[in-house]
């Protein structure tokens, strides 16, 4: 187990969320290590979903769940203080005993389901609200807190958007750490850390070098996934209530 004076912060999102700038961001750090989506082959094992690179994902992570939090509550790599691990909620299974979460600092990062189903329907077809994510972050924040007897704290992609540098403060503040302007900015390109599967779904994130500012979409909802917007909304709603 890990020395008590390392900080684990394990950040749950859905899909097309900013949780990929969001690594960017932390990864930039000089005291922190990144680990992106560890639970993703186990994910794609158990369900058997085709994914984009599925057969490259299988084959670069472990499928087996014991592995996989054997490595996340391990000594951080590289000797490092803090690590940042970003997870996608759908990629935990519901039936699995997740007491590991008390070893970290449990934070939620939320987007309005809108901007989710519209980027998403842009990448991969979506089989259901499953897909997002929302019923499973609900579910995980509900668990969390009965695990940790309190509330992870929430954050809004928007919020994060509309001024980086308040909310990674903020973040910071939570977390026990102190805030580093380097969080606002990062180089460029691809990144060793990043999951085999970055060139299906990374490439704007690739191309940046900060927070992009929060643009309202004026897209529209595809008409096969809208009835996917009513659906995810109160789940939405009740993570909102709890949002910093």
């Amino acid at each position: 187990m890990t020395s008590q004076n390392q900080i684990r912060i394990a950040m749950w999102s859905g899909p097309r969320n900013i949780s990929t700038a969001m690594i960017r961001s932390f990864g930039n750090r000089k005291d922190t290590f990144v680990i992106d989506e560890p639970f993703y082959a186990y994910y794609l094992s158990k369900t058997g979903f085709d994914h984009p690179g599925r057969e490259d994902v299988l084959k670069s992570q472990s499928t087996k769940w014991k592995d996989v939090v054997d490595l996340i509550i391990g000594d951080i790599p590289g000797k490092k203080l803090i690590w940042y691990q970003k997870h996608m909620v759908h990629h935990i299974s519901n039936n699995r005993d997740i007491g590991w979460v008390k070893f970290f600092n449990n934070c939620f990062l939320i987007r309005h389901p809108k901007d989710v189903i519209t980027s998403y329907a842009k990448q991969s077809p979506i089989n259901g609200i499953n897909d997002l994510g929302y019923i499973q972050q609900v579910n995980l924040f509900k668990k969390i807190n009965n695990i940790t007897s309190k509330y992870p704290l929430v954050f809004d992609a928007k919020d994060i958007l509309t001024d980086p540098e308040k909310y990674l403060r903020m973040m910071c503040q939570y977390f026990k750490i102190s805030f580093s302007k380097k969080m606002l900015n990062w180089p460029k390109g691809p990144r060793v850390t990043d999951g085999i599967w970055s060139p299906y779904w990374y490439k704007n994130v690739i191309n940046s070098s900060s927070f992009n500012p929060y643009k309202k979409s004026l897209e529209s909802i595809p008409n096969q996934y809208k009835n996917l917007l009513d659906e995810c909304l109160p789940y939405y709603d009740y993570l909102y209530s709890f949002k910093k």
